[in-house]
């Protein structure tokens, strides 16, 4: 897989994550329902749609590093050691920021 390759379904997740966070982010801001018993369903999928969207946030903010790496040259350079990532690890993990060595 080549940067370019990688580069494209990066930012193919990228829009997926930011529409599925602009519905989460509607679906938080909605009323709750008006009988109380029901108000704890509503409660529960409002926490369960907050956590979500703090994971998608997160999943989208080491895209947008990628991306950044990828536009600065520095892509698939180890953070800690400066060696080559892997290209199988980058193919498999490509917001990866660390060689194998050192993320084990």
């Amino acid at each position: 897989m080549t940067t370019e390759q990688i580069a494209a379904a990066l930012r193919t997740r990228l829009a997926e994550l930011q529409a599925e966070i602009a519905r989460l982010e509607q679906e938080t801001i909605q009323p709750l329902s008006p009988k109380f018993a029901d108000q704890v369903g509503d409660l529960e999928a409002l926490a369960t749609n907050e956590g979500l969207e703090v994971a998608h946030i997160h999943e989208a903010e080491q895209i947008m590093a990628a991306l950044a790496r990828i536009d600065a040259g520095d892509y698939g350079v180890c953070s800690n050691c400066g060696a080559d990532i892997a290209p199988a690890r980058l193919a498999s993990l490509p917001t990866a920021t660390r060689c194998i060595k050192c993320a084990a």
